[in-house]
């Protein structure tokens, strides 16, 4: 009877944890004029998205969710191949909808957003304050890390990839 206690302790244990990953989209290509603002991601960019599918490859992420721009979809795309996981859209202006339902899964997430979301997306899944404004426009390496464990919200705030700006 003690080994299935045990399994079931240890499944609980870890259903009731969740990691959520949030990231600016990596860099992005010079705007020439007459070009669409949905610019792709530059050569750093690039190299900045497979950096991040290297860093989160073993981190069990089970859902990718990036705004419908070619620059957040990119830096997805190497994590989403690579995990055979698609990558869903959402919308900033449904965020709180989108809060809830990225708690509801109760599964590792990676977001890439915008210098300008993805304080709102930490915040908001911390439920306070921990990110103090919108990130510079040339500061694409911040990792933001909310951690759900039982009923505690932890968060770490780190920086990923090589400088390649």
């Amino acid at each position: 009877m003690k080994p299935i206690l045990s399994l079931l302790l240890f499944i609980s244990a870890v259903a009731s944890s969740q990691t959520v990953y949030i990231v600016r989209h990596a860099e992005k290509a010079a705007q020439a004029p007459n070009m669409s603002s949905d610019v792709p991601l530059s050569e750093a960019g690039v190299k900045r998205a497979e950096e991040l599918k290297n860093l989160l490859l073993k981190k069990k992420i089970v859902y990718i969710f990036s705004t419908d721009k070619i620059r957040t979809k990119s830096t997805a795309k190497p994590l989403s191949d690579a995990l055979g996981i698609p990558v869903q859209l959402y919308s900033n202006d449904t965020m709180p909808k989108f809060i809830e339902r990225v708690k509801a899964l109760k599964a590792n997430v990676l977001i890439v957003g915008h210098s300008n979301t993805i304080d709102d997306l930490a915040n908001a899944l911390a439920g306070e304050k921990k990110v103090q404004g919108d990130f510079a426009d040339t500061d694409y390496d911040n990792l933001l890390i909310v951690k759900f464990k039982k009923k505690k919200i932890l968060f770490e705030h780190k920086t990923y990839g090589a400088e390649t700006n």
